[in-house]
């Protein structure tokens, strides 16, 4: 009993659950101690390790999850399963795979590998890549996908030429990786669910091993990944699977917060437990977080109750531009770390565009910090390089690898040479590795012998690669292919570091060796490393996307750009289910914070398309806040900028951005349009957030006259006309 006697009610009762149940864990109210104590007090009931297997979303949930575990099963033997959902389907595939006619040494494509087999896709159906960008078109065929879509219910569903494109490159597409016998991330979980529905022995073969499953951030799976965990549940498996509908929003890569109700339905005798003690958050901001939320509606609901001491109120911060609203919150920065330099302090932002200003105005006060989502180290070119041709030597089929390293270092193989090798291939419906193999297309001599000469050379690591280590392996790869000794020229001409991020990569292959880590489990595991795990906590300032911060906590949080249009994002405005998941990501922003929640926002923000300034209304989340839960900045709080003006003594914010903006400026003359009523419908009107639309009704002729415009990007809206600040066009 004393193991849960660490745990509070909730988390015991969740802990201890003997039937199927969704647990409803709030932020931060401990759900990785929930899951790590229940596979730990399984163990302890006398469950073998290896019958329970517990699935998450990042490698550093994974990461933290084995270590707690193994903290508190010290004397057990045997370790369960726990990984990502990816690297589970991954390491299913390696085993049964063959089942369904996956090779075992398949490779992952990461988003380079994918992005350059749609460009050649696109050049083999003679599309312009300019007009169709490769990324693009790989976000759609992801999206369908994730929805368990063909090229044929794409193309049904696709309402653009977009859409249209994407379909007719999905199947070119799934060839090309199929010849290559490689897997991009969304295959990984699509061919892991194909195996267990269309394998009776790989299906009772992993039923079989499985008594307990255990579903982290459930409110993030997809259908595919419901499928999965619902063919790995047999018959006597007990399901727990814990989430937060208030945090679900990943809708763009298939999630469901749906889901959780439905597994109320499809596992009978399932319960609801819900862990209501948070242990990050002061309760003013979690009521502030749970004010905001509210407003969605068809929740399950909870009450979080707060354990850390402390009731300053929310600050709300108006700066006149989106420069001004850096220095505000730099020089905030600048004095919290002032007065304890251990605290960690993050600026969330809904786009990673406004990552800029902070960035600048953080290097001017000479504040260190770390932007998450840049380049991490395993997305750095000779990082990537390096690990493709280990993935040669897995599997000399793999188009993208090999294309990537072919002629790095240089080996007389241009552009051209290797086009020709490549329509020799597609002429043949083969892999780029045969057409090396023979006749060699119309390069020349000079290719020709680089080539040979590189085949050969990779033939002779594939033969000894059963007797080598993972990092011996790559430390001769580097030597021999000439690559370390090329990159440390380089360096001598450019000042880079690239040869050491070579030499760091070897080392991390000699560690996993060391562990008995596999070539093939240590390419999987480079190639599913997320942005989520890139984070350091050591480093005082992070700047980062509200998406990347989900699961991630700071003593300190500024959260920025709160403005209609930017947040909620314009694209979300006119779709009631998207701007539900929007209003759930200012949850998760807002729950981020341990001990102080600063709301920002500019008054005008650059527009790309005019070149200037537009005015901004503030986000309607700011409405939804209680106005006692929010104060407005004053200058003590260390901003003595003339350019900033301080928002009013009212905290209230207007519920409709044409009513009025935070300011201490005199009101502004009401606008008018001029002219009758009648004479405004069809007019083209611009407005200073929504642009241009068309002018369809207008209600009364006095003061108060209203007039409903349809906007393209946001729909009809009713607005004041002398609040509006409408121009005509």
């Amino acid at each position: 009993m004393s193991l849960l006697d660490e745990l509070d009610p909730g988390q015991r009762e969740a802990a201890t659950a003997t039937e199927p149940v969704v647990v409803v864990a709030g932020a931060g109210t401990g759900k990785t101690r929930v899951i790590t104590y229940r596979v730990a007090w399984l163990i302890s009931e006398g469950v073998a390790p290896q019958a329970i297997l517990a699935v998450t979303f990042t490698n550093k949930a994974a990461s933290e999850m084995k270590e707690r575990i193994h903290s508190l099963v010290r004397e057990s033997a045997g370790v369960p399963w726990v990984g990502t959902f990816h690297s589970f389907c991954a390491r299913l595939l390696r085993s049964d795979g063959p089942f369904i006619d996956i090779p075992r040494d398949f490779a992952i494509y990461d988003d380079d590998d994918q992005i350059g087999v749609v460009r050649q896709s696109l050049r083999l159906l003679g599309y312009d890549e300019r007009r169709f960008t490769p990324r693009g078109m790989r976000e759609i065929i992801s999206h369908a996908k994730n929805n368990g879509w063909n090229s044929e219910r794409l193309r049904r569903e696709s309402f653009g030429e977009q859409g249209r494109v994407a379909a007719a490159l999905f199947d070119v597409y799934n060839a090309a990786l199929r010849r290559a016998g490689a897997l991009d991330f969304d295959d990984l979980l699509l061919e892991a669910v194909r195996l267990l529905q269309t394998s009776e022995e790989a299906r009772k073969r992993w039923r079989g091993r499985f008594t307990h499953i255990v579903v982290d951030e459930f409110q993030d799976v997809n259908e595919k990944q419901y499928e999965l965990v619902r063919l790995l549940a047999g018959p006597g498996t007990c399901v727990a699977v814990v989430g937060d509908e208030d945090q679900s929003i990943y809708s763009w890569r298939g999630a469901d917060p749906g889901i959780l109700r439905r597994f109320l339905d499809d596992f009978p005798g399932a319960r609801v437990i819900r862990v209501e003690t948070n242990y990050r958050s002061t309760q003013t901001i979690l009521d502030a977080a749970a004010a905001v939320v509210a407003n969605n509606p068809n929740r399950m609901g909870k009450h979080l109750t707060a354990t850390r001491t402390g009731d300053s109120l929310l600050s709300l911060c108006e700066a006149p531009d989106a420069s001004a609203e850096a220095e505000f919150v730099v020089a905030e920065i600048r004095r919290l770390l002032r007065d304890d330099p251990a605290l960690h302090v993050a600026v969330l932002y809904r786009t990673n565009f406004q990552s800029r200003s902070f960035e600048e105005a953080c290097r001017r006060s000479g504040i260190v910090f770390r932007v998450v989502g840049g380049f991490g180290f395993y997305e750095r070119a000779e990082v990537k390089d390096l690990l493709a041709y280990a993935r040669v030597v897995v599997n000399p089929a793999d188009d993208a690898a090999l294309a990537r390293v072919i002629n790095t270092p240089p080996r007389g193989l241009g552009k051209t040479s290797l086009d020709s090798l490549r329509n020799d291939a597609a002429q043949r419906s083969a892999p780029l590795w045969d057409a090396m193999g023979d006749g060699f297309g119309s390069i020349s001599s000079r290719a020709a012998s680089g080539v040979r000469a590189f085949r050969q050379m990779i033939e002779e690591f594939r033969q000894k690669r059963a007797e080598m280590g993972v990092g011996d392996l790559l430390r001769e790869l580097a030597s021999r292919t000439g690559y370390l000794d090329w990159l440390e020229q380089q360096d001598k001409e450019e000042l880079t570091d690239r040869a050491g991020n070579v030499k760091e990569l070897v080392a991390a292959a000699e560690e996993g060796q060391e562990r008995g880590e596999t070539l093939e489990e240590f390419l999987d595991r480079a190639a599913l490393v997320s942005d989520a795990d890139s984070f350091d906590e050591h480093v005082p300032v992070t700047l980062i996307t509200l998406h990347s911060a989900k699961g991630l906590e700071f003593d300190h949080v500024f959260l920025v750009g709160m403005e209609e249009g930017l947040f909620p994002h314009m694209r979300s405005l006119a779709s009631p289910p998207a701007l539900e998941e929007e209003r759930r990501l200012c949850y998760v922003g807002m729950t981020r914070a341990r001990q102080t929640l600063t709301l920002t926002r500019a008054r005008s923000r650059r527009s790309y398309d005019r070149r200037s300034d537009m005015t901004t209304s503030p986000s309607r989340f700011l409405a939804e806040i209680p106005k006692d839960l929010l104060k407005t900045v004053n200058v003590g709080l260390g901003f003595d900028s003339p350019k900033f003006r301080l928002a009013g003594g009212e905290s209230r914010v207007p519920r409709q951005p044409e009513e009025a903006e935070f300011s201490d400026e005199p009101p502004r003359p009401p606008s008018r349009l001029g002219g009758s009523g009648q004479s405004l419908v069809g007019q083209r009107v611009r407005h200073p957030t929504f642009g241009v639309g068309t002018v369809l009704s207008v209600e009364d002729d006095g003061d108060d006259r209203r007039l409903t415009v349809s906007f393209p990007d946001y729909g009809m809206r009713k607005l004041i006309e002398r609040y509006a600040k409408l121009q005509r066009v």
